[in-house]
């Protein structure tokens, strides 16, 4: 694989294997002039998210149940086909691929703590409230004889 540039980092010193990641190339629709008929441009990426070894156990875990709508018997599959040049399409295909497991991997967030509405901000917001009301009422034409 020359000209790749080097592994992709999911994330901190973690990053996807290059044995584990399985290239399936063919003809891409769209632009390309005149050798577009030959050139197998489309790539498409496959990661075998149940049985890789390269996540920690617990960002597998959670990939998987994140992930879920998206794999194929635990397979996770990219297809990028944008650029005209297969090289480009399999850098795009490794990006896509790593910040989507990155999405998938990060910690849930911290759950909201609620707080309460100060008592000060209540009662200004009753007054103004009150003050909109009687405005409203002045407007009222019946009592204007």
């Amino acid at each position: 694989m020359e000209g790749m540039s080097g592994p992709h980092v999911i994330r901190g010193s973690v990053s996807l294997p290059e044995a584990e990641l399985q290239w399936r190339f063919s003809r891409s629709s769209g632009p390309g002039g005149q050798h577009v008929n030959t050139s197998d441009s489309q790539v498409e990426l496959r990661f075998d998210l149940a049985r890789t070894e390269a996540l920690p156990p617990v960002w597998k875990e959670r990939a998987l149940e994140r992930l879920a709508g998206r794999l194929v018997g635990g397979v996770l599959v990219v297809r990028a086909s944008e650029h005209r040049s297969q090289w480009r399409n399999r850098e795009a295909a490794a990006v896509r691929l790593a910040a989507l497991l990155a999405e998938a991997t990060a910690p849930p967030p911290r759950p909201r703590r609620p707080t309460k509405v100060p008592r000060g901000i209540n009662e200004r917001r009753l007054r103004e409230k009150k003050q909109r009301a009687e405005t409203k009422r002045g407007r009222n034409s019946r009592d204007w004889s």
